[in-house]
């Protein structure tokens, strides 16, 4: 039988104990089911890029090409080099 998940005050207080305890003996993962949550947006967070004004202009030549905006253009090539980094280590 499974241990009991405990009660949390906060998602900090959820977030530090699944960081120290294995999900496997509070739930059964093979009578789990595959969901999707398809109105969800991904949480994003503003930060400052300072990049040089030639690669700005090039990957805006890019993205024009491409009929998208320059930063979602950007997005994109940081999540395709991100996802076959982590492939290959």
């Amino acid at each position: 039988m499974s241990k009991q998940i405990p009660k949390f005050k906060n998602e900090e207080e959820e977030r530090e104990f699944w960081a120290t305890h294995d999900s496997t003996e509070y739930v059964n993962w093979d009578k789990a089911e595959r969901i999707t949550f398809s109105n969800l947006k991904p949480s994003v967070k503003k930060i400052s890029l300072r990049l040089p004004e030639t690669m700005i202009e090039e990957l805006k030549l890019l993205a024009n090409k491409k009929d998208v905006p320059y930063q979602s253009l950007l997005k994109i090539f940081l999540a395709e080099r991100i996802e076959k980094e982590l492939s290959t280590h």
